[in-house]
């Protein structure tokens, strides 16, 4: 099995809400080890690579503004399988349609404002970590109860 990280951040609308701590908690309840974190705003660069797949759209400039309408808090999180483990937690894109229990299914009505963005695969990730994480602010460390998240099997012990 394999170890991944996974980028998520906690859009304007879920900042504003006071939702962080709750996001927080169910990534740390998941058993998702925390190796990333900051509070920043996001710079037309950085969006303008983050969500070039949608620059062409005719949304991009409200997406762009909305981004920036107040700071965002970056993580990285890391685990067995965590990209796929993240976006469940997270839920589907429309806060309308996500499951309950899931991040949107609890907290979004919306497709546009749904609170939180996580990677959606291996490559993705990657790009999305270089973009709002350098090299320092990225701490491996080992969890004292990672054990109780996973078999040794798993752990490969």
């Amino acid at each position: 099995m394999k170890s991944q990280q996974s980028v998520v951040l906690v859009k304007p609308d879920a900042l504003q809400r006071g939702l962080l701590g709750e996001i927080i908690h169910r990534f740390e309840r998941k058993g998702i080890k925390l190796i990333g974190l900051k509070m920043m705003r996001l710079t037309d660069e950085v969006l303008d690579q983050w969500y070039a797949h949608h620059k062409e759209k005719a949304f991009f400039g409200d997406l762009k503004k909305f981004m920036q309408s107040s700071p965002i808090v970056a993580m990285l999180w890391e685990g067995i399988d965590a990209i796929p483990v993240v976006r469940k937690i997270v839920g589907a894109t429309s806060g309308r349609e996500a499951e309950a229990g899931s991040i949107r299914g609890d907290f979004s009505m919306s497709r546009q404002l749904n609170l939180i963005h996580a990677s959606d695969g291996e490559e993705s990730a990657k790009k999305e970590k270089g973009l709002v994480f350098s090299d320092e602010e990225v701490v491996e460390w080992q969890s004292a109860d990672e054990c109780l998240f996973y078999s040794s099997e798993e752990l490969g012990e």
